[in-house]
């Protein structure tokens, strides 16, 4: 009956990657989005902005002027 030797520093290293890899993964599927997606987003963001930038109402009022 001959153990099987193992070197502590390496098992560590893979249990940390692995876990790390999880993170990543959980990461990814919560927050990643494509090139593609991210450039849609900002365009729709931009055309939002355009949007309400052209529909604002001026509303400068001095608040010295009684008339």
């Amino acid at each position: 009956m001959v153990a099987e030797v193992v070197n502590l520093r390496l098992a560590r290293k893979r249990a940390k990657r692995k876990s790390d890899d999880q993170v990543a993964e959980q990461n990814r599927l919560l927050h990643g989005q494509t090139a593609g997606q991210r450039a849609r987003i900002k365009h729709e963001m931009e055309t939002r902005d355009r949007h309400l930038d052209a529909s604002r109402i001026d509303s400068r009022h001095d608040p010295d002027d009684v008339t």
